[in-house]
């Protein structure tokens, strides 16, 4: 099954340690609701107004979630100290998008995916199989991954924090790139593969082309 999908709106954002300003507190007013939110859910929000997405349904992916908040738990029973309750809570893999959707009050469909290098493939072919029904979508993918020692286990990524927005709704009009399984893609900035299929259609809509996607199933 193939269902073509136009790219309304794109916007990306990555560095090679942490991005410097995402506007948190112009997004983020309430500074309690702020000082709680990871780097995923900042960059997440910050996103979302890039591409004017405020409500609807959202399908997210990151291959390893909210890594610096883990590590710090796991640091934490290393040492046998206490678990903080904020970094208990933000954990889970769809904390960014929740803050998101509490943020906008939007009580939309939230779907979290998490499929290694296979992420960004899977939310694009999510997506693309909720946009059947005629709404307009949000695609995001993030991994922020530098976390205290990084450097000591990372062989693989130059990039450590990177997040790619979509929306896109259905569309009949005829496809100019065609996305599949196993298909390869230029990586010279060095992003990591979880994220790499969506960041490829950001850049092509970047270039002012206007994007209409092919999903393979």
């Amino acid at each position: 099954m193939k269902i073509n999908l136009e790219i309304l709106e794109s916007a990306y954002v990555y560095a090679p340690k942490e991005i410097e300003d995402l506007h948190s507190k112009e997004l983020v007013p309430k500074m309690m609701t702020r000082r709680r939110l990871t780097r995923a859910a900042k960059m997440v929000i910050y996103l979302a107004d890039k591409v004017s997405f405020s409500s609807g349904r959202v399908v997210y992916g990151s291959s390893f979630g909210e890594l610096d908040v883990t590590a710090k738990i796991l640091e934490a029973i290393h040492h046998n100290e206490s678990i903080s309750p904020t970094h208990f809570q933000n954990s889970v893999y769809n904390t960014a998008v929740s803050y998101l959707s509490m943020l906008n009050a939007n009580k939309s469909e939230m779907m979290t995916i998490s499929s290694g290098d296979k992420t960004a493939l899977n939310v694009l072919k999510a997506g693309a199989i909720k946009a059947l029904d005629g709404d307009t979508l949000l695609l995001l993918v993030t991994e922020t991954l530098n976390i205290d020692k990084i450097e000591e286990v990372n062989g693989c990524v130059d990039i450590l924090e990177c997040a790619v927005a979509l929306k896109v709704r259905l569309t009949s009009k005829q496809a100019n790139h065609k996305i599949r399984s196993g298909m390869k893609i230029e990586n010279v900035e060095g992003i990591p593969l979880s994220l790499l299929e969506m960041f490829d259609i950001a850049k092509r809509k970047e270039k002012g082309k206007n994007q209409i996607i092919e999903i393979e199933l």
